[in-house]
């Protein structure tokens, strides 16, 4: 790899934000901590990578998570402003809503607590972490994240002092940080064209009709027990919406391709909600497993009358994007690998690991341009 060529990338990738560090010693150790963010270590945490910077031990990175004043979420902010500009796409982007979980020992680090870990694919003593993902043809990347707290969390003031949450910090259901997320990513003007989320997010009425409020498109996964309001103006479950459908109701469609090729579902999509705007469409989307055809998923759609059966779809399987996403920086970029409990650290961990993962996508952007050596692909 050509050393220098990296060296000149990661300087002009830190100097997007280099005002966000007020003191030279935070930029100093900011630099330090995403280089070892984006080095090959097997384990990224405070003992490891201080130990790549030449540290005698991690206390310098501690501080830089625990005390330096700097600004996380203006460092979210840039990281937004840097997926924009790398892969952003105003008619096929999308921003999709999707939880993380990272499993803990203790009870100590803020929000852990016995809940479900999608991570782990069950009840886990964890922290939870809500994000919001950006994901266009040209790529994907987090773009803004939350940590949950549980009600046992934001009940007990003094358990919260003590892990640095604030007085201010109340509780919210993660359907709710999500939307405080997509609010912020439509303030700051990414282009994009659709939102989607799992059932956990989409089956919150509130949400749905804030983005519709908003005239914002989105397909989201729904349970199969949804209710719906069909054509019949009569409020039915999605289920028996679908089982109604005569075999030439459904189409043999490709969401995308995948790590072994072309996803291909069988596709049906139903008219809803027969009150709505002139010029809109309410559809209940249902995907079939080929394999399996007992295996229906459903979802709420908002979008132009004239949207396509084949679109929906896309946007359906898109949504999987979110878990590569939290795949890689996992694997690349140290997502799950901090060592933290302050509340205010975990947000400054995470920021700086989808910073981390931005490098990559700008790396990549450039690599498809020409514009990297070829020592260095």
């Amino acid at each position: 790899m050509d050393v220098d060529a990296w060296s000149r990338e990661f300087a002009d990738f830190l100097a997007v934000f280099a005002h966000r560090f007020p003191r030279v010693e935070s930029r100093r150790q900011a630099a330090s901590y995403l280089r070892g963010l984006l080095s090959e270590l097997e384990r990224k945490n405070g003992w490891t990578l201080a130990e790549m910077s030449g540290e005698k031990g991690p206390e310098r990175l501690q501080r830089l998570l625990n005390f330096y004043a700097w600004d996380t979420d203006g460092l979210r902010d840039d990281v937004r402003s840097m997926v924009a500009e790398a892969i952003g796409d105003a008619e096929r982007g999308m921003l999709i809503l999707d939880d993380t979980g990272f499993l803990k020992r203790g009870v100590r680090s803020a929000g852990v607590s016995r809940q479900y870990s999608g991570t782990a694919g069950r009840i886990e003593n964890c922290q939870v972490g809500v994000f919001c993902v950006y994901a266009s043809p040209a790529g994907r990347a987090l773009i803004d994240r939350e940590l949950y707290l549980p009600k046992a969390w934001t009940e007990d003031r003094e358990r919260c002092r003590q892990a640095g949450v604030g007085e201010d910090v109340g509780f919210a259901t993660k359907p709710e940080l999500g939307q405080s997320m997509l609010a912020r990513a439509i303030d700051s003007g990414i282009p994009f064209a659709w939102v989607t989320a799992d059932e956990a997010y989409g089956q919150v009425g509130r949400l749905r009709m804030w983005l519709e409020e908003r005239d914002i498109a989105h397909v989201v996964a729904v349970p199969r027990t949804q209710m719906v309001i069909s054509m019949r103006l009569a409020q039915e479950r999605a289920h028996h919406l679908i089982a109604e459908l005569k075999p030439d109701g459904w189409q043999r469609l490709s969401c995308g391709d995948g790590a072994h090729g072309p996803r291909v579902y069988d596709w049906a999509a139903v008219d809803i909600r027969p009150w709505r705007e002139a010029g809109k469409g309410h559809w209940l989307l249902a995907r079939r497993n080929l394999t399996h055809p007992k295996e229906i998923a459903y979802y709420i759609c908002f979008a132009d009358e004239r949207t396509s059966l084949a679109e929906l779809a896309r946007v359906a399987g898109s949504r999987w994007a979110v878990e590569e996403c939290f795949q890689a920086a996992k694997n690349e970029t140290g997502l799950d690998h901090y060592q933290v409990r302050g509340y205010g650290a975990w947000y400054r961990h995470i920021t700086l690991s989808m910073a981390a993962l931005v490098f990559l996508v700008r790396l990549q952007k450039a690599d498809k341009k020409g514009d990297v050596p070829n020592t260095y692909r």
